[in-house]
């Protein structure tokens, strides 16, 4: 039997059982690439892995009838995590994930396919927006903004901005058709450091968990003095920053140019203070030092 007719008589097998603690819907959804071909088709539109990483790092295959995005690593012979097409076709997503976002995933207990696309959104857009002021986005300093409300039975986790301080927009992306729409990130010997730990374990949720982690009202006190650093530079803003102008920068060959022009969207004061801190930040890293 061909690899194609095992894959055509799997789709008719019914999807493997448990999981109670997931969602209908989402214990319900399989996969749009059980067929690998439809995936190979996909990916070779599509950039996954970053530039100048070597593409052996992970092997990126279809999911079969009887898997859902949820189902955990039973029986599997090498470590993977689910990633949706939209990570890498909208939101501009590559592998391997850095540490800021690996930070984000842990802090929430979420698989990257536990937490909706439209607040991968907001993760895209504050990587990008700090990154341009050669600061590292933290994951506390970014979770100060949003609370979370985990639901039972699990759904993809939403992050709900705080209406006083949040500084970027809604994001008005439409992910409605997303669901389906997954394929398996198998860690291959390659890329074992990017992914795993010294002692094997993994550096983020690979699979759904059905206990992601509850934030309300973070306060000031409880950040790092570093965390509160990106904080205060955030909050500077005074209109919101455009989310969705933001994750399209990832595309852009001027980055900072297209940055500026998202700003002037959203008020002038933003823009001024956004060329004003790149340029205190470029006399700070350009200034020589002497030694006495």
């Amino acid at each position: 039997m061909t690899s194609g007719t095992g894959e055509l008589a799997e789709s008719n097998w019914p999807p493997k059982g448990g999981y109670r603690w997931a969602a209908a819907d989402v214990r319900n959804q399989s996969s749009l690439f059980w067929w690998s071909r439809i995936l190979n088709s996909w990916l070779n539109c599509r950039p996954v892995i970053s530039k100048g990483v070597n593409g052996d790092i992970v092997s990126l295959e279809g999911v079969s009838a009887i898997y859902r995005v949820c189902h955990g690593q039973e029986g599997a012979t090498e470590k993977f995590f689910y990633m949706y097409m939209c990570h890498f076709s909208q939101l501009h997503v590559r592998l391997p994930l850095d540490g800021f976002t690996m930070g984000v995933l842990r802090a929430l207990n979420v698989a990257p396919t536990q937490l909706h696309p439209n607040s991968w959104a907001y993760l895209q857009a504050f990587r990008i927006l700090f990154q341009s002021l050669y600061l590292e986005p933290t994951p506390y300093a970014f979770l100060y903004f949003y609370d979370t409300r985990p639901r039972r039975p699990a759904t993809w986790l939403s992050l709900i901005s705080r209406p006083s301080i949040s500084r970027l927009d809604a994001f008005s992306q439409s992910f409605k058709h997303f669901k389906d729409g997954y394929f398996k990130a198998v860690v291959k010997e390659g890329g074992k450091a990017h992914f795993l730990k010294a002692d094997g374990s993994t550096k983020f949720p690979f699979s759904w968990t059905g206990n992601p982690s509850r934030y309300k009202d973070m306060g000031m006190d409880e950040l790092s003095a570093g965390d509160k650093e990106v904080v205060e530079i955030l909050l500077k803003f005074v209109d919101k920053l455009p989310t969705k102008g933001l994750v399209r920068v990832y595309n852009s060959v001027h980055s900072v140019i297209d940055i500026e022009g998202h700003m002037v969207q959203s008020g002038k004061k933003n823009l001024a203070l956004f060329q004003s801190l790149r340029k205190e930040i470029d006399e700070c890293v350009f200034l020589p030092s002497f030694n006495v």
